[in-house]
């Protein structure tokens, strides 16, 4: 019997085929690259490992499930370990906020902040909560095929005021600008903007205080691994190096995955974890639909890119949180700028990840694995040449950290590398080296994301970032229950 394809082997594609072998349903899972993982991927060098992509689970239960769906248990495969602080945030002016889920710990710091924003807290954190309930729990995993679906929730999202940015409805609870930016900052690590972005990205703190910040054991990569012995353990397929060049199509179905080696795999179906743009554009630009949907992405808005560094030094930084949050001289501008502006900026912001602190094993005895990222625009925002701003905003990048939380760090560096939007552009297929596909704004959003399943070409499925409900691990995860309900439904 001929397989289902599942082209790309991210959480979003890996949680889809698990789905669909956990319910009898042959399934194979084409990977382009050397190992499975997607953004999610490993470097190793000189005895580090680096994940290079997401590091903060916040819904553990959603991984378990999938586990519990094969009559297997997470905890047989990876260890989840808790991250304490969530994150640390860290201002110019000396200012620090230990991001915790202690509530008398996390009221005390807001206290020292100005006293007067605790009540408005509370009142946040029960705001985040009911859009919490409503668009993650009830939503979230719900695919939106009509535009009916997206009429029925309509009056649930009005009255939570969706219409509002991240930022605003945050200060319509709390004073103080810098827990303002504390409490706000959550929808870039989905690529949207606080200030453009949906008041529904607010749930991610209540996501976060609902389950906690974890971490794998191994780090992310050892989830992956996990995952894909999970799904070869249901009877699974996976192929690595297995690029897809081109789906074939016979009327508006697809028949076969033609492989960049020259082999051709006819299938009953497909499901594509790879960049949205890039399925529609290089895969079907050939079809008719292929064709006039890809035209139609590249209209819409895409999300940030990132410069990240991943860097081996021969000391641990002991004094480091897992998850630290480096705050620039600028907000708004510097946002503004990422977002809009066709130019890099001349500061930043930076999330840092220091997974030793949590798990020493992820470098040599004594040593530290580390990677820092930076927002920068998308090819499509500022056109630059990264092979000549790439070492310089590295140089930068090194130099701030050594001044502000990491003395040293130069003498000590091991081995490092450089992720570009060059690279999300030509390593993942990003659209315009977009990190997080098409940005999370309201009309981009639901329904008005491409769909879990295509309307015309009724064998092709979507699966990640670029489908409902969006970027981040527990959207992707979220995005293969809804492909999944769908492919079960046609398929069996």
């Amino acid at each position: 019997m001929n397989r289902i394809l599942v082209i790309g082997a991210g959480f979003g594609g890996l949680a889809l085929a698990i789905r669909l072998q956990a319910a009898g349903i042959p399934t194979m899972l084409l990977e382009g690259r050397d190992k499975p993982g997607g953004r999610a991927y490993v470097y190793h060098e000189q005895g580090f490992a680096f994940d290079a992509g997401p590091t903060v689970i916040t819904d553990p239960g959603a991984i378990e499930e999938l586990f519990a769906l094969a009559g297997k248990r997470l905890a047989d495969y990876v260890e989840l370990l808790p991250v304490t602080p969530f994150y640390r945030l860290r201002w110019e002016n000396g200012k620090i906020f230990d991001y915790d889920n202690d509530p008398r710990r996390l009221e005390a710091q807001i206290t020292h902040f100005n006293p007067g924003d605790v009540a408005g807290y509370r009142r946040f954190l029960d705001y985040s909560r009911a859009v919490f309930k409503e668009g993650y729990l009830k939503l979230g995993s719900v695919p939106f095929l009509s535009f009916r679906d997206m009429l029925r929730a309509g009056p649930r999202l009005a009255r939570l005021r969706a219409w509002r940015s991240v930022y605003g409805m945050v200060s319509s609870f709390i004073q103080d600008e810098h827990l303002r930016q504390a409490f706000s900052f959550h929808s870039l690590l989905v690529g949207g903007n606080p200030f453009t972005t949906s008041s529904i990205y607010t749930l991610i703190h209540a996501l976060e205080r609902e389950w906690g910040v974890w971490f794998p054991r191994g780090g992310t990569g050892a989830l992956v691994q996990g995952m894909a012995r999970l799904f070869e353990d249901l009877g699974g397929k996976i192929e690595l190096n297995a690029r897809v060049s081109r789906l074939e199509t016979h009327g508006d179905r697809i028949v076969a995955a033609h492989l960049a080696d020259g082999r051709r795999m006819v299938t009953p179906a497909v499901a594509s974890n790879a960049d949205v743009v890039h399925t529609y554009d290089k895969l079907l630009g050939h079809h008719p639909t292929g064709a006039k949907r890809a035209a139609t992405l590249k209209r819409k808005r895409m999300s940030n890119s990132l410069f990240v560094l991943y860097f081996g030094l021969s000391q641990h930084h002991s004094q480091l949180s897992h998850h630290t949050v480096c705050f620039g001289p600028r907000y708004k501008g510097l946002i503004q700028d990422i977002f809009n502006r066709n130019t890099l900026a001349g500061d930043f912001s930076l999330y840092l990840h220091a997974p030793c602190v949590t798990d020493p094993s992820l470098a040599p005895p004594g040593c530290g694995s580390y990677y820092v990222l930076a927002p920068v625009p998308h090819l499509g925002t500022a056109d630059l040449d990264w092979h000549v701003e790439g070492p310089r905003l590295r140089d930068r990048i090194f130099a701030y950290l050594e001044r502000h939380c990491m003395p040293g760090l130069r003498e000590q560096l091991v081995t490092h590398r450089m992720f570009t939007p060059f690279d999300f552009r030509d390593e993942l297929g990003a659209h315009l080296g977009s990190a997080f596909s098409i940005e999370p704004i309201l009309t981009q959003s639901a329904w008005f994301r491409p769909h879990n399943r295509d309307s015309h070409i009724t064998n092709l499925y979507l699966v990640g970032a670029g489908t409902h409900p969006g970027a981040g691990i527990p959207g992707v995860i979220g995005s293969a229950k809804a492909t999944a309900g769908l492919m079960l439904t046609d398929l069996t």
